[in-house]
């Protein structure tokens, strides 16, 4: 950050004069405009939906959507911001907090300001927070520019749909699901390889619960999206562990015990705006974010729990085969094995990880088969969860989730896994993003079994979804094939089917699939053919 003057100053001076010298002068006694006394907090589908219907407004303003949830990001960002810092004392943990933007950058300055005044002002923002190099909020408004060029727009944006309402809960914490539902209806609105970054909450929360994060452990997440498991750990860890987390645990909190990587930069910057509002680090500190291919070489560091939606859906078979990870038990062009085998090497040893992982994973040959090979005999791979379609944003997924120890061989060059335990929640159960959406509380009784044997997995209690499956069995199948179930649908013998409008939809997942998978070899192939005479 640089200051205009060259005559030394104390920093709060220097702040003081960048802000007389750059901050555009304060309107003139603008006209007021009454404020009502702050509501009760709206519910989280009527927030959303409201913003979200001003998108179609300002489309017929040259603002595209995508453009429009990208400014929101960073507008209500400020306004959570604000609403953080008047949070009451017993809502701010483990040391006295400074505001995470500094005055006259803040949702007030902007609330004070009319007509060109407002715009001039918030451009000034975006680029006065950029340039705060090598910090989290530094890191959130990098490049930021504004995309809102009509000052009417921007006016009635923040004035009547965003300031007049509360995005807080009644006890005073954040209301994080507001924010990251605007999130996921970018997600909806964009479609196309969007489940890679939108893992669903319910999901996320289970899988914590199962891995269950005690404080002094160290998580990360390499492929973190817009930071919900990183979110997510860190809840669970103030819900169970608030008495412990002050002092050197607390503070370790903020300074690196939860960190993630990410390779996009615009979903990064959403982790880091996530991981501030939610008492994830501080606005000063070094960012807890990454931006870096964690593909591209072996980690510098090692963690104790590692949680991930890694990237998968379209372009999936187009990745590069990394032959520079000497680390890697094989090498493949699939880009989640790789991230299978790079998981394995993020951990320390008897670390815990959890993945959300496609079916192709479970049975693919070769390099595949060498890697189940390696991970049954080095880890236990403990348990398995078959997840139904229709839960992700990527339309026709079929995904599971693999849990792991790092645990090595035991005694007697055995191999680590012991048994398998597959969960079978995709039989017979029918989910869609709209109609009938995946709850948390659709996955308590898959918790309920994981957790059944307490820390001794063999004596977990078997059910007709949850059943065990020996490593002998397991290596004896053909490629070591994972692709495993546990019931059988019942839905002939019954004569109970879906709704025709259910059934048209798993028709229309299942050719979105099939169209995604062909257009990434057709991608992938089309790099290989030189391009003809005429240029085509």
């Amino acid at each position: 950050m640089s200051s205009s003057t060259d005559t030394p100053v104390p920093e709060d001076s220097a702040e003081a004069a960048s802000a007389a010298q750059d901050t555009p002068p304060a309107p003139r006694a603008a006209e007021p405009r009454t404020k009502a006394a702050p509501a009760a907090p709206a519910p989280t589908s009527t927030l959303v939906n409201r913003l979200w219907s001003y998108c179609e407004l300002l489309r017929h303003s040259g603002v595209s959507t995508l453009d429009y949830v990208e400014q929101l990001t960073y507008l209500l960002f400020l306004k959570m911001a604000d609403e953080r810092a008047s949070r009451p004392a017993a809502f701010r943990r483990n040391a006295p907090e400074k505001p995470l933007v500094p005055e006259g950058r803040d949702w007030k300055s902007l609330t004070t300001r009319s007509a060109e005044a407002l715009l001039d002002h918030y451009e000034f923002i975006l680029k006065d927070l950029g340039q705060r190099g090598g910090t989290m909020l530094g890191e959130v408004f990098t490049k930021a520019q504004n995309k809102i060029h009509e000052p009417a727009v921007l006016d009635r944006l923040i004035k009547d749909l965003i300031d007049p309402y509360t995005w807080t809960t009644e006890n005073q914490d954040l209301k994080g699901d507001a924010y990251e539902g605007l999130l996921q209806r970018g997600a909806e609105d964009r479609k196309t390889g969007a489940g890679q970054y939108f893992t669903p909450r319910p999901l996320i929360d289970a899988m914590v619960d199962c891995v269950q994060p005690k404080p002094g452990e160290s998580i990360t997440d390499p492929a973190c999206g817009t930071g919900g498991f990183l979110i997510a750990a860190h809840a669970h860890l103030v819900q169970h562990y608030e008495d412990q987390l002050y002092g050197d645990r607390g503070r370790a909190l903020q300074t690196g015990a939860i960190t993630g990587y990410e390779l996009v930069r615009e979903t990064g910057r959403l982790a880091l705006m996530n991981m501030l509002l939610h008492g994830i680090g501080s606005s000063e500190a070094k960012p807890l974010i990454t931006f870096q291919d964690s593909l591209a070489r072996p980690p510098k560091r090692h963690y104790d729990i590692v949680l991930a939606n890694p990237p998968f859906g379209v372009g999936s078979v187009t990745g590069e085969s990394y032959t520079s990870r000497t680390d890697f038990w094989a090498p493949t062009t699939n880009k989640q094995l790789n991230f299978v085998q790079h998981i394995y090497n993020l951990l320390k040893t008897n670390g815990r990880a959890a993945l959300v992982l496609p079916d192709n994973v479970l049975f693919e040959g070769g390099a595949g088969e060498s890697i189940r090979r390696n991970l049954l005999n080095l880890c236990d791979v403990h348990t398995l969860l078959r997840l139904p379609t229709g839960i992700f944003y990527a339309n026709g997924v079929k995904a599971n989730v693999l849990f792991f120890d790092k645990t090595g061989q035991r005694t007697g060059g055995r191999p680590g896994t012991r048994q398998l335990w597959v969960y079978d929640f995709r039989t017979d159960q029918r989910f869609t993003l709209k109609q009938r959406q995946l709850g948390r509380q659709h996955l308590d009784g898959f918790v309920a079994a994981y957790h059944s044997g307490g820390t001794d997995f063999s004596k977990r209690t078997p059910s007709d979804r949850f059943r065990a499956y020996d490593y002998d069995e397991l290596i004896a199948r053909d490629k070591v094939n994972l692709d495993l179930t546990v019931l059988k649908s019942d839905a002939a013998a019954t004569k109970e089917y879906a709704s025709p409008d259910v059934i048209a939809q798993e028709i229309v997942d299942e050719l979105e699939v099939a169209l995604a998978q062909f257009t990434a070899v057709a991608r992938a192939l089309k790099k290989d053919v030189p391009p003809s005479a005429d240029g085509k």
